[in-house]
């Protein structure tokens, strides 16, 4: 089933992971973090897929990697 939750803005999706802004800027050059989608000039997250990346984060032991 589809999420038909409205989709994440950036500072929606930093405060939720709990993280500054900037990190997850800093994240989508380096090609890390939770998936976004462009919409327009506009990063975008899937609830689904933060949740699915934070997921992944914890069954690395909550090690980030870069």
């Amino acid at each position: 089933m589809r999420d038909t939750r409205p989709l994440g803005k950036r500072p929606e999706v930093a405060e939720y992971i709990g993280v500054p802004e900037r990190t997850l800027d800093t994240w989508a050059t380096r090609g890390y973090g939770p998936p976004y989608i462009r919409v327009g000039k506009h990063a975008r997250y899937r609830w689904s897929e933060v949740d699915k990346w934070l997921d992944q984060q914890t069954a690395r032991g909550g090690r980030v990697t870069m």
